[in-house]
């Protein structure tokens, strides 16, 4: 009998894993609103009755599909150092052409239209990558600035991937990322441009 307990215990975090997997490719490619509980259960190769056992309801899915969606890093580390840098150069490899989609950034733009997804969403985007990039910085209103700065990667993002605006879609990935480092410098630092020591005697970064 206690040789026995293991290997349910392994099936059911695979039958879980499972439907979580298929739920965030659902959610991802469909939205909130148009992924359904029945095209979850055959993605994941089982009854949907198994979906309400593990998760309880689409909702509470959904919210374990935002933590695993947004809870790796992908634009922005764990890393302090040089981070205007670090998430200007990932950003814009990560939005170049052939780049592997962001698939966070895509169940976002799918599902956020919808009010309760939107809910979760922010709760989501608050919890993971807000949270990491507000701990990076030093100086005033951490959390203000860190979604600031969250809202130039999604704008960059959205423009140069999804709508595909001519200047961005054919920018070089290091021209870009010279260009979105200057932008995130001050929101990093907590510092306007002006008020920076390059600009201290009213000339500019060039000199």
């Amino acid at each position: 009998m206690s040789a026995a307990h293991p290997a349910r215990k392994r099936d059911s975090a695979a039958t879980r894993e499972a439907i979580l997997a298929a739920a965030v490719v659902e959610f991802t490619e469909h939205g909130y609103a148009a992924a359904g509980v029945r095209q979850i259960s055959e993605r994941a190769g089982v009854t949907a009755m198994m979906i309400n056992r593990y998760f309880g309801s689409k909702k509470n899915l959904f919210v374990h599909a935002v933590d695993r969606a947004f809870g790796p890093p992908t634009i922005v580390g764990d890393r302090p150092a040089d981070l205007p840098g670090t998430i200007a150069g990932a950003l814009a490899e990560r939005t170049g052409p052939g780049a592997e989609r962001l698939d966070p950034f895509l169940l976002l733009l799918r599902s956020a239209p919808e009010p309760e997804a939107a809910d979760i969403l922010r709760q989501g985007i608050e919890a993971h990558v807000g949270a990491r990039l507000s701990a990076l910085l030093d100086g005033p209103a951490p959390d203000v600035r860190a979604q600031l700065g969250l809202a130039l990667v999604a704008g960059t993002w959205l423009l140069r991937t999804v709508v595909g605006t001519t200047a961005l879609a054919t920018a070089d990935d290091d021209s870009l990322a010279a260009l979105l480092t200057e932008m995130l410098e001050p929101v990093v630092q907590g510092t306007p441009a002006e008020a920076r020591p390059d600009n201290a005697t009213g000339g500019t970064a060039q000199g």
